[in-house]
């Protein structure tokens, strides 16, 4: 067999040719010595494939709403009765249970779903999603960020290297890298793990049943005790024992009659 020609490639036909005429078939489906040639020929090998693939799943128990938006790849597994929204893309080796709804606008790749959750929006990778939790719209998880049972992961969350007990909730503008999170955790908006100190990554620890309060800073490496209450705009920078009220910011003030400079007479002080 020579590649002997303009692509310097070598033709099925070629091979067809060489062979003894008693040999040669029919092929019921044309597909299956399809040519590819160029980006198009690729493009449409490739969307056959997919829909070989989303057809043996819904054949399985899979509901794909809008398959045309959808792409699975083959080494995906998942199980009966799991919805897939439109513009959901599920990669390597993700795994997703039963009665799981997944999508619209979704990504996960190498990760594994419990049963019964719900993600809309978000981007998992390397990552582990326990059962009857939900997660977005618009999250991140990545690189072994693992997620308990019935937990709540919100609007723009971005979970790092870290990993949330059962029934812990982050619904709000929150980043937790490097972390460990006890059981019934409840993470105020816009909590911060403060994990990098531009040369190294630093662990914080959170017991069980603490509440952060809205805008904390958790400065790593760090020690937060059980049933903890973190009052909001507080920056932690020390280990707490359990069963704590931590407050850390600057006390409030009020200026009576205060004016803006531009409203002021000339003969005020500023």
């Amino acid at each position: 067999l020579q590649a002997d020609n303009d692509q310097q490639e070598y033709y099925l036909t070629d091979v067809v040719k060489q062979l003894p005429p008693a040999m040669a078939v029919d092929v019921e489906d044309s597909q299956e010595i399809f040519g590819i040639n160029s980006r198009q020929q690729l493009a449409e090998a490739y969307a056959i494939l997919q829909d070989r693939i989303k057809d043996q799943w819904m054949t399985a128990g899979v509901t794909l709403i809008d398959p045309d938006s959808i792409t699975i790849d083959t080494t995906v597994h998942i199980e009966p009765d799991v919805v897939i929204e439109p513009q959901t893309h599920l990669r390597g080796k993700t795994v997703i249970g039963t009665g799981s709804r997944i999508g619209p606008g979704t990504m996960i790749e190498n990760s594994r779903i419990g049963a019964n959750t719900t993600i809309t929006y978000s981007v998992i990778t390397d990552s582990t999603v326990n059962s009857g939790s939900t997660v977005g719209p618009y999250a991140h998880l990545r690189r072994q960020a693992v997620v308990g049972e019935n937990c709540r992961i919100g609007n723009f969350v971005e979970i790092k290297q870290s990993s949330l007990g059962h029934g812990t909730n982050a619904a709000h503008l929150t980043y937790l890298g490097n972390a460990t999170l006890g059981d019934q955790v409840n993470v105020g908006a816009g909590t911060i793990t403060a994990n990098y100190d531009g040369y190294h990554k630093y662990p914080t620890v959170i017991g069980r049943g603490t509440k952060t309060g809205a805008n904390s800073v958790l400065v790593a490496p760090i020690t937060i005790g059980a049933e903890v209450t973190i009052g909001a705009g507080t920056v932690v920078t020390k280990d707490v024992p359990d069963d704590c009220l931590v407050v850390a910011r600057a006390p409030q003030k009020e200026y009576e009659g205060w004016r803006p400079a531009h409203l002021r007479p000339a003969s005020d002080p500023p």
